[in-house]
């Protein structure tokens, strides 16, 4: 099982696990392609430029972004498509299509806007690759000597105070309210430490993490359980305190940038390891999954008190098995979007002028979608459908100024990714972690757009606060 290491070794699983996903994708394409409505070219387009796309995140040179983005919208564009297509009689739930008119016509219009944007993330990450940025091949040296030398002198000291750290936050945001998806804030504590416990559960105590991991596996040179297990319980933890069900977003991140570290910094994989992990993450993500969903079918319920154990269990088995489908923004925002007979630049300036309230929908559920969410009550709740980057750029209905917002939005998310990777000390699992929250970002894209700068901002400032105390201790344990 130690062999695992050797390039022969890795090589046959991975053309394994190659072979198997293209027997998957062709026999999925062979399915759907015969009942697909609309002109077989243009899916045959719209299929080859969305799995291009996932490749090339995978690609030698790809950058973190090109593969979180590539798999985001492969989730929620070709995959979610080709399975209705195929398997559901191309139904899609009429509250998120908007006036889609099942027409072929109309699927073909989806589909090549789809495809525009697609072509405009290919072409931006080529050119990246080509005149401006990629990772090194290998790195052999720790630039964040000051943090790395109190790593090693106090390992398990901090450590301990991490899990307890994690921990306190999870339970206090658990009982009292203060940041949980799809409800309205129950304790709004002052100076502004909603949006610290906000960064925290999100992507801040994920971020520790990833400098944790980092400085474990380069001191010791070798796979090590004890961080990355507590990685998977702070991950575990933290979303089923904010109610989430995306323990596994924060998790890829970090284990795909782990193992991407493990390559440039030339250590050792061992079998044992990623099969140890695996069932651990498995078992967590599992739990995390039918526990949130459990709570949420009892806490979002009208009246909760004509729930019995059995009915809460009931529906939290039916949305248990909708998430691995319905989960991922993509091909439905278009579709309402395409469909919509109002699209203009009035559309895209009136959806960026949105401003957030803690309480009702999105401007996209009131005004192009038959939103289930327009029925709830939104004094307890809040609710929203979101249309996704593609959909959204799409609102003025040019293809042009889709396939250039595109471009935009790749060129950007590559430049604070290197912003990371350079003043984050070439970390290139905190750079996974956090390319993985801007890529879902952007897949998720579409309420308070103008707000999208918090997001960002908090990552340049979580990258600044990083270097500042890197430096700061470097200048003190020289004095």
């Amino acid at each position: 099982m130690d062999n695992f290491s050797s390039k022969d070794n890795i090589s046959r699983i991975l053309i394994m696990g190659q072979f198997l996903f293209w027997i998957v994708a062709i026999f999925l394409f062979i399915t759907a392609y015969p009942v697909y409505k609309g002109e077989g070219y243009i899916y045959l387009l719209f299929t080859v430029l969305s799995h291009l796309l996932l490749y090339l995140g995978f690609r030698k040179n790809a950058i973190f972004f090109d593969t979180f983005i590539g798999i985001f919208l492969w989730l929620g564009f070709w995959l979610k498509f080709s399975i209705r297509i195929a398997f559901m009689d191309g139904q899609f739930p009429v509250t998120a299509i908007g006036a889609f008119d099942n027409s072929a016509a109309e699927f073909d219009l989806a589909l090549l806007v789809s495809s525009c944007g697609f072509l405009g993330l290919i072409v931006a990450s080529y050119l990246r690759e080509k005149y401006w940025f990629v990772y090194p091949s290998k790195i052999t040296e720790v630039k964040q000597q000051g943090l790395f030398e109190l790593f090693k002198q106090y390992r398990k000291v901090i450590l301990f105070l991490f899990v307890v750290f994690f921990l306190a936050v999870a339970l206090l945001n658990f009982y009292f309210g203060i940041y949980q998806r799809g409800t309205i804030s129950e304790t709004n504590l002052p100076f502004g430490l909603n949006g610290v416990f906000k960064w925290l559960l999100l992507f801040g105590l994920a971020s520790f993490s990833a400098i944790l991991l980092r400085f474990e596996y380069i001191t010791k040179n070798t796979t090590s359980y004890l961080v990355a297990i507590v990685a998977l319980l702070e991950a575990f933890v933290s979303n089923v305190s904010l109610l989430s069900r995306g323990m596994i977003l924060n998790v890829s991140g970090l284990m795909y940038g782990v193992f991407k570290g493990f390559k440039l910094h030339g250590i050792k994989v061992k079998l044992r390891f990623i099969v140890v992990c695996g069932v651990i993450f498995i078992i967590l993500f599992g739990s995390s999954v039918f526990a949130v969903n459990y709570m949420r079918a009892s806490n979002f319920s009208d009246d909760p008190t004509n729930f019995s154990n059995s009915d809460l269990l009931s529906k939290t088995s039916r949305s248990t098995s909708r998430l691995f489908l319905d989960r991922w923004v993509g091909i439905e925002g278009v579709m309402s979007v395409s469909s919509y007979q109002e699209k203009g630049w009035h559309l895209w300036k009136q959806a960026w002028q949105e401003k957030y309230v803690g309480s009702g929908t999105s401007y996209y559920d009131t005004h192009l979608i038959t939103s289930p969410y327009n029925k709830k009550d939104m004094t307890k709740h809040h609710f929203i459908s979101l249309p996704g980057i593609i959909a959204f750029c799409f609102y003025p209905g040019s293809f042009i100024f889709l396939f250039l917002c595109m471009v935009l939005v790749s060129v950007f998310a590559s430049a604070i990714e290197i912003l990371i990777f350079k003043l984050g000390g070439m970390n290139v699992i905190l750079c996974s972690l956090l390319a993985q929250v801007m890529a879902f970002r952007f897949a998720s894209f579409g309420y308070v757009p103008a707000q999208s700068y918090l997001l960002f901002g908090t990552i340049v400032i979580s990258i600044a606060l990083i270097c500042f105390f890197d430096k700061l201790l470097t200048i003190w344990s020289k004095d």
